[in-house]
């Protein structure tokens, strides 16, 4: 079973996640990436450890997709969040001061986020992704920010054509994305 969890920041997503997890019936593995370049960041992802329940498992993953072949089929895997991990590939392969990003480096973080996404997708075991909604509002002023808005879109996106479950968490609430349509109609 494959699930996306996906919204804006602060929006519930990781809690819905969780539970979704926990509902498996199986031990659940969260996988965390980023990485606490300062103070803030750093309060961040403490945060996130706390607020996880102590049965939880915790592994400190990378943009690399080969930690996916190391969790267990048998465990839930519970990818939090997919757009930390991705971010950490822009920020090793992108100059954040650069005035444009080139083409290698751009390609190579598509290659990474497309690696990831289809590991992610052919894991045989219950596998949960949450995933931050970009693009909803100004265009990202630096290139590595366009850079990333791009790539997540796209994993999104996938992710979403292939779940089991794709809800989108807005406010605390969960939006049944599988239950609409893909395609609307000219009206009538």
């Amino acid at each position: 079973m494959l699930a996306l969890v996906t919204g804006p920041v602060r929006s519930g997503k990781s809690g819905v996640a969780l539970r979704l997890a926990a509902r498996s019936g199986r031990e659940v593995v969260v996988a965390v990436g980023g990485r606490p370049d300062d103070e803030e960041m750093a309060r961040r992802i403490e945060r996130h450890l706390v607020d996880r329940p102590a049965n939880v498992l915790v592994m400190d993953v990378t943009p690399s997709p080969a930690w996916v072949a190391e969790v267990p089929e048998d465990v839930c895997l519970l990818v939090d969040c997919l757009g930390t991990i991705l971010g950490q590939a822009v920020a090793e392969l992108v100059d954040p001061a650069a005035e444009t990003v080139s083409a290698r480096a751009e390609h190579e973080v598509e290659r990474l986020a497309d690696s990831l996404v289809g590991a992610l997708l052919a894991r045989d075991g219950d596998t949960v992704v949450v995933a931050n909604e970009t693009g909803w509002g100004v265009v990202p002023p630096s290139p590595a920010g366009r850079v990333f808005r791009d790539v997540m879109g796209r994993a999104t996106r996938q992710l979403a054509d292939a779940a089991d479950v794709a809800v989108l968490v807005v406010a605390g609430r969960c939006v049944d994305l599988r239950s609409l349509p893909k395609e609307t109609e000219w009206p009538r």
